[in-house]
């Protein structure tokens, strides 16, 4: 069962805090988009690319009225019209992940089974064919990577968070394997993407994780309060399935969580560093 150790305690103390008529104008189109929701499904009508296009505006929309903005660094190569399927994988932060990866590289995702049940979302997310993991019966776990290897075969992108669960956004957890092997099994390509948030400063921006006892209206007002928050993604270059989803899902892992496992790293350099300055100075 993925666990998580973060909690309340991982949100940041003090954070800037958007003008209030800054946040009442948000929280205004935020009601506008929703209002919206219910037509998102008839765009099944339309070609795939231009519902790939409608899906994209949308979710870059979103993350306009809530004060994200979004920078993107795309290491892949040339897109190739092979007919082939995709994984996209990313970490867990926040609920706030779908409508950024949605923004770039739109697909069809494997989200939590509960989504279902939300007010609105709940609704919409079954017409738009999200396919759900229920976390209380993961041995229904092996039909849902059937359905998902049977989309991808169909040349269908996928969107997975194969951590299983929401991080702060300085730690971050394993990318489990399990959804890894519909890739293998359907011979899709993988799309690992890097996903940060970070203040105005470039410091790691946890106000937007959702973690701990927090509901999702709470955490929706807390990150439509922040001042300034930057979404930061990194495409990275896709990766062929392999024959072995550990190795896949390790492969994967390093390049999803690379830039935060470099900074954590340079931190305990610094802190070592001014260790050793500091008991030379005593001595």
């Amino acid at each position: 069962m993925p666990h998580s150790p973060c909690g309340d305690g991982c949100l940041a103390g003090a954070t800037d805090r958007a003008a209030p008529a800054t946040i009442g104008l948000r929280g205004v189109g935020l009601i506008g988009l929703a209002l919206t929701l219910p037509l998102l499904p008839a765009a099944a009508v339309l070609s795939r690319r231009r519902r790939s296009d409608l899906h994209r505006g949308y979710a870059r929309a979103a993350l306009r009225m809530l004060g994200v903005r979004l920078h993107v660094d795309d290491e892949r190569e040339q897109e190739v019209a092979d007919g082939r399927g995709r994984l996209v994988v990313a970490g867990h932060v926040s609920w706030l992940d779908v409508l950024v990866v949605g923004a770039v590289v739109p697909g069809q995702f494997v989200a939590r089974g509960d989504l279902l049940h939300w007010p609105l979302l709940g609704s919409v997310a079954h017409r738009m064919g999200v396919v759900p993991i229920d976390r209380d019966r993961l041995r229904a776990l092996s039909g849902v990577v059937d359905e998902v290897a049977d989309r991808m075969r169909s040349g269908q992108r996928m969107v997975a968070f194969p951590e299983g669960t929401t991080w702060c956004g300085r730690a971050y957890g394993r990318l489990r394997p399990a959804l890894f092997q519909a890739a293998v099994d359907a011979d899709a390509l993988i799309e690992p993407v890097e996903l940060r948030y970070l203040r105005g400063d470039g410091a790691v921006e946890t106000g937007v994780c959702f973690v701990g006892d927090q509901t999702l209206l709470q955490s929706l007002r807390r990150t439509i309060g922040l001042r300034r928050v930057e979404a930061r993604v990194r495409l990275a270059p896709r990766q062929e399935p392999g024959t072995d989803r550990r190795e896949l899902a390790a492969r994967c892992e390093a390049l999803v969580h690379g830039s935060a496992r470099d900074a954590r790293e340079a931190d305990d350099i610094l802190a070592r560093t001014v260790s050793g300055a500091m008991a030379a100075g005593r001595g």
